[in-house]
């Protein structure tokens, strides 16, 4: 997002966000194979800006390696960008030296998208949550850091029994209730919430989507929430950006950009959802190939080559997020 596109969402806002990213990027540089005697990168984050106010979730969508959990571990520092700010409560983080990010890493988490393979099959329940008390001292001993761990597991919807088990004993929508507790357990304010629900059964699904919210209303929690599922999405956001080889197409209200997609790969995702009967018999947006991949970004917009409504002019030019409605911006020539 450009800084005058940025400007624009802060206005269409109206409030100091929780969150606020400008201009973050990732390269990763690539050696050997065809690229072994010439440099090249590639760009699996590039120039992206968004903000989320406080007690409210961002719901991130987009294909598969489009860069949407990269997107979340650089917020988080899990990874350190090639570019860009990360502002949280007005400062930016990126500065921070490792001692002032263990301060904040209290009050920023994240969810995993495995709900096992994000725990220590070695550790039992009681050590998986309580890890977090221990390094940040939020408990004079051991017996006031398992009552603590206890308190997280039934606000989780789990059993005190439960603190002496290990990760094999329970079920996937079990270890994500563990994930969830462990992100609580440092009373964050932040929390990225990267697919946390892709790996479990349908049945399941809906029980952690409810207890998200139930927490977010209860804590006053904010999410950034990362889904290719749009459905999910529409159920648990106040904002949507879409994503697309690593830059932001479109961002808007939830319910704007479900009544009125832009751009075409926005539309694209939207008519993939399966539905019994469209209205008016409507075909969905045909999109042809497959997404060309961060490593061989084409030149001028990205999407570029699979638009059913592209010209020569796409090809050749780039395209800032524009606001063009109330509360939604995009970034297509069409507008």
């Amino acid at each position: 997002m450009t800084t005058n596109s940025h400007e624009a969402l802060n206005f269409l806002m109206n409030e100091q966000p929780l969150i606020s990213v400008t201009g973050l990027k990732k390269h990763f540089p690539v050696t050997g194979g065809m690229f072994a005697k010439s440099q090249h990168y590639v760009r699996a984050v590039d120039d992206v800006s968004f903000d989320i106010r406080e007690g409210e979730t961002l719901g991130l969508v987009g294909e598969s390696g489009c860069g949407k959990t990269t997107t979340g571990r650089l917020i988080l520092r899990l990874m350190e960008p090639t570019a860009g700010q990360v502002c949280f409560e007005g400062d930016n983080i990126l500065g921070y030296s490792p001692k002032q990010m263990l301060a904040v890493r209290r009050k920023m988490q994240i969810i995993f998208q495995d709900p096992y393979a994000s725990l220590n099959p070695r550790m039992r329940v009681e050590e998986i949550v309580g890890e977090g008390l221990l390094i940040h001292k939020l408990a004079t001993d051991r017996r006031e850091r398992k009552e603590k761990v206890r308190q997280l597991l039934q606000q989780v919807g789990l059993q005190s029994e439960h603190l002496y088990r290990y990760p094999h004993e329970f079920s996937g929508g079990q270890r994500q209730r563990i994930g969830i507790a462990r992100a609580l357990a440092l009373h964050p304010k932040f929390i990225v919430a990267d697919e946390p629900i892709s790996a479990l059964d349908v049945s399941i699904q809906a029980q952690i989507i409810n207890l998200l919210q139930d927490l977010q209303q209860e804590l006053g929690l904010t999410y950034l929430f990362i889904s290719h599922d749009l459905r999910v999405v529409k159920h648990i956001s106040n904002w949507v950006a879409v994503m697309y080889l690593g830059k932001i197409v479109e961002i808007a209200t939830c319910a704007e950009l479900y009544a009125h997609p832009l751009h075409p790969y926005t539309q694209s995702l939207l008519a993939a959802i399966p539905v019994i009967h469209r209205k008016n018999n409507a075909e969905p947006a045909k999109v042809s190939g497959e997404s060309s991949g961060p490593a061989n970004v084409p030149d001028g917009c990205r999407f570029y080559h699979r638009c059913p409504q592209r010209t020569r002019g796409c090809q050749e030019n780039t395209f800032p997020l524009k606001s063009v409605a109330d509360k939604h911006l995009v970034a297509c020539r069409l507008y």
